[in-house]
């Protein structure tokens, strides 16, 4: 009998892990990430805080690019969101965010629409 529980053990295990490794990333296709921005500061300029949220609660998200229009470089760190072009920005430096990770910066001017424009998961 021991032995018998042992296979089953080792087909759950399998089973377990290769759900775990494919397919994953198309679960949370619709858990992409969000950008949430809240007015910190009222003063002149104002000042923003800016949420972005990895809302993936099993794969990391990669290369998360943003549309930022004219936002300019020297409002934040490069290292927490980079300028690459016109309209173009990518947070963390296109490092992961962990599954339900949040990453926060803040800049002091009017406030800039940034939707998500693209990012992967890790899992795919």
């Amino acid at each position: 009998m021991e032995k018998h529980q042992f296979y089953k053990f080792l087909v759950w295990t399998s089973v377990a892990f290769s759900s775990l490794h494919c397919g994953l990333g198309i679960k949370c296709a619709s858990n992409g990430p969000t950008i949430q921005q809240t007015q910190v500061g009222y003063g002149n300029p104002p000042k923003y805080m800016v949420e972005v949220y990895n809302r993936c609660p099993m794969c990391p998200v990669i290369n998360i690019h943003l549309k930022c229009g004219s936002f300019p470089q020297a409002l934040v760190s490069p290292r927490l969101l980079k300028v690459v072009a016109f309209g173009d920005c990518v947070v963390n430096g296109g490092l992961p965010l962990a599954p339900l990770q949040k990453i926060f910066f803040n800049y002091s001017h009017s406030k800039y629409l940034m939707p998500p424009a693209t990012w992967y998961f890790q899992c795919e």
